[in-house]
């Protein structure tokens, strides 16, 4: 592919989306006082309150050590807090606190501005066409090797 080509690419315009979004989400969230990883973690425990870290990272298909940093961060803000597991002392385990229970009105508020902002411009069909087309983009990249053990979060 040569670099007009490539320019003009849709895995290009796909990436610059990407980024769009993120900038867009980032200065949402902040307001929150949350970083664009941390709503994921908040979804997670409001489904299924008191996982474990390697449960979170599980879920969310990250890394150990990237849950640990995250769930650092939201302690010192107070949306979450480790306790021990019950029946085994080197567990811990991830609980919403009352400011992460009464924060999800506020992210859930967030997130429904920003699919008004993507899509509010959409009619119903162009809404479901590009839905369709999304979720074949996503299906052909879950089936290459190197994303073939990468799921969908389970909430």
């Amino acid at each position: 592919m040569t670099m007009p080509e490539f320019q003009d690419s849709l895995g290009r315009t796909l990436a610059h989306i990407c980024r769009l979004h993120h900038a867009r989400a980032d200065a949402l969230l902040e307001s929150l006082g949350l970083y664009r990883g941390q709503p994921p973690v908040l979804f997670a425990l409001w489904h299924q309150d008191g996982l474990t870290h390697s449960e979170l990272a599980h879920h969310l298909n990250v890394k150990p050590a990237t849950i640990t940093r995250m769930i650092q961060r939201m302690e010192k803000t107070g949306f979450v807090e480790k306790r021990p597991d019950a029946d085994d002392q080197r567990v811990s385990r991830v609980f919403l606190t009352a400011a992460g229970y009464e924060i999800r009105h506020k992210v859930n508020q967030i997130f429904a501005q920003m699919e008004s902002e993507i899509f509010g411009a959409f009619t119903p069909q162009e809404h479901a066409t590009l839905s369709g087309f999304l979720h074949r983009i996503s299906r052909n990249l879950e089936l290459t090797k190197e994303n073939s053990n990468i799921h969908k979060p389970h909430f």
